[in-house]
C-alpha cells in the first residue's frame, strides 16, 4: 500500500509498505483521517528516522478486531498511540504517559509501527477507544491532540481568575488556551510570532489577546498588563527563547508548564526562576482517562474541535502541508490527512 514516509531534513517520500497483518491480536483499521502534530513537524524537521512513517492522531474503521472481542468489523475507533508496559509504578498508577517504554513503539512515532499515514494501520488492542456515532471522523481525529491540553490544564491547577499566558498558537496552544478559559481563567494571552495564527485565537474565542513575541518590549506590557505578571504561563513551543519569556513573565511564586518539546538541550535562566521562587512542570501526552473524557466533552457538545481544522489534504499533498504549518506567515493550525482519497 502507498504511505508517506520521512525521506531526508523536511523532505516525504511516497513509496509502497506492506498492509498491516494482526499477529498479536491488533486491531486492524482504515484510516479515516489523521493529524498532523507539532512533534510530527519535529521529525521532518531532523529528517529522522528516516522511513518512518508518522501519524498518530486518528479515526479509523475496523477490519480486523483481533483479539478485541468487544469490537465488531466496521466500528470506528481511535487510540491511544503510546505503548506502555502496563506493570511499572507509572502504569500501575495510572500514568502511563511516563512509563520509560511508553514510546519505544509508539503507534506512528516507532520504525516498527506505521502511523496514519498510510490507508490501513494496526493498533495495540488495549490502547482502542470506539467512539460515538454522533463524532465526525475530523472530530475524531482531533481527540489526541485535545488531551495533550487537558493534561496540561490538569497538571496547571489553574484557580478561577487566574491569568494566563500562553506561548504558541499552534493546536495545543490553542487547545490549551480554550481549557485553560473554561477552568476559569479571567485573561488568557496569546504570545505568537505569526501574526495570522494569533489573530485567528482571538477570533475563534479561546483568547483575550495577542501580543507579537518578536517585540523588543513584549516583557514590559506583560507585566503592566497583568500589574506585575501572570500567575500562570504555559509554553507550547519549546525553544530557548519560548521558555526564557515563559519564565519571565508569572510574578514571583508562579507556575510555569512545559508542553513545547526541544530535540536538543535549550538554555534558560535559572536564576530568575530561583530568584522568584517559580514552580517548573513538565507535561507530557495524558492519562487513558483524560482521551476518553476528550471524547465525552466532544460526544456531549461542550466543546467544538471543528473549528480548529482548517484543511484535509490527500498523501499527495502532505509535504506541502507540512511546508504550510511551518511557513511562519499562514493561520493554518491543524491540517488533517485522508490516506485514502
Amino acid at each position: 500500500m502507498k504511505c508517506v514516509a520521512i525521506k531526508g531534513v523536511k523532505q516525504f517520500e511516497i513509496k509502497e509498505i506492506a498492509e498491516p497483518i494482526s499477529e498479536n491480536g491488533e486491531v486492524i483499521v482504515d484510516v479515516k483521517k489523521t493529524g498532523i502534530c507539532g512533534s510530527d513537524i519535529h521529525y521532518w524537521d531532523l529528517g529522522q528516522p528516516v522511513g518512518l512513517v508518522m501519524g498518530h492522531e486518528y479515526c479509523g474503521i475496523v477490519t480486523n478486531p483481533g483479539s478485541r472481542e468487544d469490537l465488531k468489523i466496521g466500528d470506528r475507533v481511535t487510540a491511544l498511540p503510546i505503548s506502555p508496559c502496563n506493570e511499572c509504578p507509572a502504569c500501575l498508577t495510572g500514568n502511563p504517559q511516563y512509563c520509560r517504554q511508553t514510546w519505544t513503539y509508539a503507534t506512528g512515532l516507532s520504525l516498527t509501527n506505521p502511523g496514519g499515514l498510510a490507508p490501513k494501520m494496526k493498533i495495540r488492542p488495549d490502547m482502542v477507544l470506539k467512539v460515538p456515532d454522533n463524532l465526525k471522523d475530523e472530530e475524531v481525529a482531533m481527540v489526541e491532540p485535545t488531551a495533550v491540553g487537558l493534561h496540561a490544564i490538569h497538571l496547571a491547577d489553574i484557580k478561577v481568575g487566574n491569568k494566563v499566558l500562553v506561548i504558541g498558537a499552534g493546536i495545543i496552544g490553542l487547545v490549551s488556551a480554550m481549557f485553560a478559559k473554561m477552568e476559569g481563567a479571567s485573561y488568557v494571552a496569546i504570545s505568537e510570532t505569526n501574526e495570522a495564527r494569533a489573530k485567528k485565537a482571538i477570533e475563534l474565542g479561546v483568547a483575550d489577546e495577542w501580543f507579537d513575541a518578536k517585540e523588543e518590549k513584549v516583557l514590559e506590557k506583560w507585566l503592566t498588563k497583568t500589574n506585575g505578571g501572570f500567575d500562570l504561563a504555559i509554553d507550547c513551543c519549546g525553544n530557548s527563547k519560548a521558555v526564557s519569556s515563559a519564565i519571565t513573565a508569572v510574578h514571583p511564586g508562579g507556575k510555569v508548564l512545559l508542553v513545547g518539546v526541544s530535540m536538543t538541550p535549550i538554555t534558560i535562566p535559572t536564576i530568575a526562576a530561583v530568584m522568584g521562587e517559580i514552580t517548573i512542570i513538565g507535561s507530557i501526552a495524558y492519562t487513558k482517562e483524560e482521551f476518553q473524557t476528550c471524547i465525552d466533552l466532544m460526544a456531549n457538545k461542550q466543546i467544538d474541535m471543528m473549528k480548529f481544522v482548517d484543511d484535509i489534504v490527500d498523501l499527495e499533498h502532505v509535504q506541502e502541508a507540512y511546508e504550510r504549518l511551518t511557513s511562519g506567515n499562514d493561520s493554518a493550525v491543524k491540517i488533517l490527512v485522508d490516506p485514502n482519497k
